[in-house]
């Protein structure tokens, strides 16, 4: 190694290492996720104008900090790159230069990067788009139709199954001073919206319009990849890693997170295949876009144009036979043999080679990595039926992987009708009455005196949002939502706040009911509870009027239901552990509020259910039992929400903590005295 390198390495990574940042007077961005939160509480306030003025702030700012984010990103990897010799040392000089580069150039634009850190739940909210059901409502209120028109629409796009916002654009579409061009989709991704309206234009025989249409979704194809592998650089996620007790090595810690983002760059070609609200990447999505080109070059008679872009086809499928005659045929007309396109060429080849370093990384941490197969051609079907000769298939679904939602209920023999445990307790249907298959209906399962305890009880513990980390409406924005675990109850017990009676009352009741629905369902191993809480859902006063959306919209509580796809996707974020789900009413002088069964279609109702004091309903919690909760239009309507797993792995961790309590209480212990609680924690 040279020995002066040497230093001047160590000296100037020092430096990079410990050097504050130069201070700077420019205006900082906000952080969307305190817009966000301005912009909610401006609607529950009904000031409509502030709800746009910080939603679209709030929409603005996310979408600079991800462009920031992206920019400094790219522009610190060409001013530090990496030689093609360098030893270990020269190594983390480029690392530590890009830190050092990339930390200066956002914090020039957006302030300290901790002040742009936002919860999991926001992040989420804007993925679905829910910004903007709160911006279609706001800006209806505002006699604003055309700009209400585009946020619905917008939102449509990524949520399909939703009703309300479905006949709210019907609604729309007959409103004076409404066009279609204000439909818009304002998330649009720009390689899919070209590409969508290439093929439009090559079904209607417009090949010229088609070819540039095809070239410029193709462009815009690979800058959204470059952008999504530079948004990859930011923190992983360690599955089944502490990092806090981590002792690997350094070079195990390196490899870990390196090949956490190789797989988040690898999966870049999922996410830039699939469609707003879809859980599938389109068919065989960048291929396709040339094997329209060839199609459409040889039609206005660009031969060498078709054979270039048959060729790069190839590149994906080699055996492809009909590609392969036509690439024969165009040699022939031309005179000469072709070349591929360079780019697709070096694409692939980093594609393959990301397959060949996550082998390696999945054995260093025990996952797979590699599976799926994202160029997947025919997917199983006719190839008589091949694009584009025959187009119309283009937008079929082909999974990555062969998931389906079978539960570990669903593995075990499916049983019902066994023993209700407690005298009281009535059956009023079974799974045949209710239409469908592990399901029943109780009454009795509380007293009334029970009820009404634990109505109070709910009254004096509930937090807005408590239970979905604050959010205030996580379902609709014309209820108020809130919420206490068992835990939590327990601790204001503790403290005074309620009657311990009462707080018991509920871990009691919540155990009462996991018995029932163990018993009933037959099951030969014991249900663990997976999340138990104390909910009320509220119907918020003037925003009742023309109501037809859900209180809690159609879903399966351990897949993401797929309505289009008719499938039920068993992957994260879904809470894949879940086996069995169950509802206990505590009253019924609300209205609306109905418990609902559908079909996989997110539409068909099979059965119906009116919440009463004591009543319960009990399921198996995966794609074969969608449900959701009809509107509250009136009144408050409380309920114990329980969902169990037969995995001791996943068993709730506050219940563990509750039942320490409830042993310590048994046993007489004297409170403060060893209990490992702090009347302050946030629980």
């Amino acid at each position: 190694m040279d020995g002066n390198f040497a230093r001047t390495a160590v000296f100037s990574l020092l430096l990079l290492t410990v050097a504050p940042l130069p201070s700077s007077t420019t205006a900082f961005l906000k952080p969307y996720d305190l817009l966000y939160n301005d912009a909610v509480q401006a609607f529950y306030n009904s000031d409509y104008e502030k709800v746009v003025l910080y939603m679209e702030g709030a929409l603005s700012s996310y979408t600079e900090v991800r462009h920031t984010r992206v920019r400094c990103r790219l522009r610190c990897q060409d001013q530090h790159p990496f030689m093609e010799k360098f030893t270990d040392l020269r190594f983390f000089d480029v690392v530590l230069r890009r830190a050092a580069c990339m930390n200066t150039c956002i914090e020039e634009k957006l302030g300290p990067q901790s002040v742009q850190k936002v919860s999991e739940d926001v992040v989420q909210d804007f993925h679905r788009r829910i910004p903007y059901n709160y911006l279609q409502l706001a800006y209806q209120k505002l006699k604003q139709p055309d700009k209400a028109a585009a946020a619905a629409h917008t939102y449509f796009q990524a949520n399909p199954e939703h009703v309300e916002m479905g006949q709210n654009l019907e609604q729309y579409k007959d409103l004076q001073g409404v066009k279609e061009e204000h439909f818009v989709d304002r998330e649009a991704r720009p390689h899919q919206r070209s590409f969508t309206a290439a093929v439009r234009l090559y079904d209607k025989g417009d090949y010229k319009g088609a070819i540039g249409l095809f070239e410029e979704a193709l462009e815009e194809y690979y800058k959204a990849d470059v952008e999504c592998r530079a948004l990859c650089q930011w923190p992983q996620r360690f599955e089944g890693h502490d990092h806090l007790r981590y002792r690997y090595s350094l070079h195990e810690l390196i490899s870990d997170h390196f090949t956490q983002v190789l797989h988040c760059e690898h999966e870049c070609v999922r996410d830039l295949a699939t469609r707003p609200g879809r859980l599938s990447p389109m068919e065989n999505y960048l291929p396709l876009h040339y094997d329209y080109l060839q199609f459409a070059y040889y039609r206005v008679g660009w031969l060498e144009e078709a054979l270039e872009c048959a060729l790069t086809y190839l590149l994906f499928h080699e055996e492809e036979e009909f590609v392969s005659e036509n690439v024969d045929y165009y040699k022939e007309e031309v005179g000469h043999d072709g070349k591929p396109r360079e780019r697709a060429a070096r694409y692939l080849r980093r594609h393959k080679q990301e397959l060949e370093l996550l082998l390696i990384g999945s054995k260093t941490m025990g996952v797979d990595f590699t599976e799926g197969n994202y160029w997947s051609s025919t997917g199983g079907r006719d190839d008589s039926n091949r694009i584009p000769s025959g187009t119309d298939g283009w937008m079929e679904y082909v999974p990555i992987s062969e998931k389906k939602n079978i539960t570990v209920a669903a593995q075990q023999q499916l049983k019902e009708g066994g023993p209700l445990v407690y005298d009281n307790v009535q059956l009023v249907q079974n799974s045949a009455a209710l239409n469908g298959t592990q399901r029943v209906l109780l009454d009795h399962v509380i007293s009334e005196e029970e009820c009404s305890d634990l109505r109070h009880l709910a009254h004096a513990v509930t937090m807005a949002g408590d239970g979905y980390r604050g959010r205030m409406s996580p379902h609709t924005p014309n209820e108020k939502f809130e919420g206490a675990t068992v835990l939590k109850t327990l601790q204001y017990g503790y403290e005074g706040r309620v009657p311990m009676r009462s707080a018991r009352l509920f871990y009691d009741i919540s155990e009462r009911a996991r018995r029932i629905t163990e018993s009933y369902f037959q099951l030969n191993s014991t249900l663990h509870f997976s999340y138990t809480h104390l909910v009320c859902r509220t119907a918020i006063t003037g925003q009742q009027d023309h109501r037809n959306d859900l209180s809690h919209p159609i879903h399966a509580d351990n897949c993401l239901l797929d309505p289009e796809a008719n499938e039920c996707w068993k992957e994260p974020p879904a809470y894949t552990y879940r086996d069995y789900s169950a509802l206990l009413y505590l009253n019924g002088d609300f209205e609306g509020g109905e418990f609902i069964f559908t079909e996989m279609d997110a539409k068909t109702v099979t059965a119906s259910v009116k919440p009463r004091c004591g009543r319960m309903v009990g399921f198996s919690s995966g794609g074969e039992n969608p449900h959701g909760v009809k509107a509250v239009t009136s009144g408050q309507r409380c309920a114990v929400a329980l969902w169990f797993t037969l995995d001791p792995l996943f068993r709730e961790l506050e219940r563990l903590q509750a039942d320490e309590v409830i042993q310590a209480l048994d046993t007489q212990a004297i409170w403060g005295q060893g209990l490992n609680i702090n009347p302050k924690d946030e629980l």
